[in-house]
């Protein structure tokens, strides 16, 4: 169970070495061994003895704004303790060994996107004229996109964000298209979202952001010594690089969601220049990523939740970084 206390005044405390849910409709109790993470948004609070009950038994506590985006997280001690692998990692960062990491990443995440929109499923003639036009397009940079070569990251970066870039407004003009009305888009939008599509997207991806940062914790790894993608700092992050594996499962699913029109229009929220998601909005979007990340699904052979196999590539890498020999 993924714990989310997101109502404005719920807390969370401790009681008989049990966590305890308090809110206006009363109070629940969860043993510890039912959870999995407890994420804490804004408005919602958490006593230091559920924080300490939640250490002790290894369960993550991440603190989210209100795009869903990790702001902090208390962990175990007992997570990355092996000092090889970051050593390691730096070095991987400056070597030629990154450069085909990333183009692997990047290749993988275009494909993903490919076979997303190979299944929008519509009799519209129109639409499945653009969805093929899109796929050859995308096709193109990947093949572009492929032939890159330099020994380090500087070396192709530019041409690398343009040709991943260039895939991704293809897909995502191409998404717009299949949307209803009230959820089309003119393209990607954060910081805030324009609409109602990028404001789920958003943070959809703030989740996903989540749980790919506690997975490499774990792993041992620096979530924020990265390659390519960046922060909103023009920081390297290891976060948004391994993020371009899984992308995809968020939008699989806000597509899905807006394509059945299950949410209240009326309860996206207006404010600070964008679109929010408040309520019932967030609660249905929580649950059906949780909901999907622990399907058990076949992934490189392997039968898992596919948040199980977020934290088995996690460990893979920092398998990897653990044998590179300096």
């Amino acid at each position: 169970m993924h714990l989310v206390i997101s109502s404005y005044g719920t807390v969370l405390a401790k009681e008989n070495e049990m966590f305890a849910i308090i809110n206006h409709n009363g109070k629940q109790l969860i043993t510890p061994q039912e959870v999995k993470s407890i994420t804490i948004s804004k408005g919602a609070r958490i006593s230091s003895d559920a924080v300490l009950l939640a250490i002790s038994h290894e369960i993550d506590v991440v603190f989210v704004d209100q795009k869903g985006m990790p702001q902090g997280r208390i962990w175990s001690h007992h997570y990355g303790s092996i000092a090889t692998i970051r050593k390691n990692q730096l070095e991987f960062i400056y070597s030629s060994e990154s450069i085909k990491w990333i183009k692997s990443i990047i290749l993988e995440k275009i494909d993903n996107q490919i076979a997303l929109l190979l299944t929008l499923d519509t009799d519209d003639d129109r639409l499945n004229r653009i969805i093929k036009r899109s796929i050859r397009a995308m096709m193109d940079y990947k093949g572009k996109l492929a032939q890159l070569q330099g020994k380090i990251i500087p070396d192709i970066a530019t041409s690398l964000r343009g040709w991943e870039g260039a895939a991704s407004k293809r897909y995502f003009e191409t998404i717009a298209e299949y949307m209803p009305s009230f959820y089309r888009f003119q393209g990607r939008t954060q910081h805030p979202a324009a609409d109602p599509f990028n404001a789920l997207l958003n943070y959809g991806y703030g989740m996903l952001y989540g749980k790919i940062e506690g997975a490499l914790i774990k792993a041992g790894i620096d979530p924020y010594v990265g390659v390519f993608h960046r922060d909103d700092y023009n920081r390297p992050v290891l976060v948004y690089d391994v993020m371009e594996k899984f992308r995809v499962w968020i939008d699989y699913v806000v597509v899905r969601l807006c394509r059945e029109e299950v949410f209240p229009e009326d309860q996206f929220v207006r404010k600070e220049g964008g679109v929010w998601i408040e309520g019932i909005v967030k609660r249905i979007l929580i649950q059906a990523i949780q909901d999907y990340l622990s399907e058990i699904i076949t992934y490189r052979r392997l039968q898992r939740s596919r948040e199980n196999h977020i934290q088995l590539y996690a460990q893979e890498l920092a398998s990897y970084f653990q044998g590179l020999k300096s």
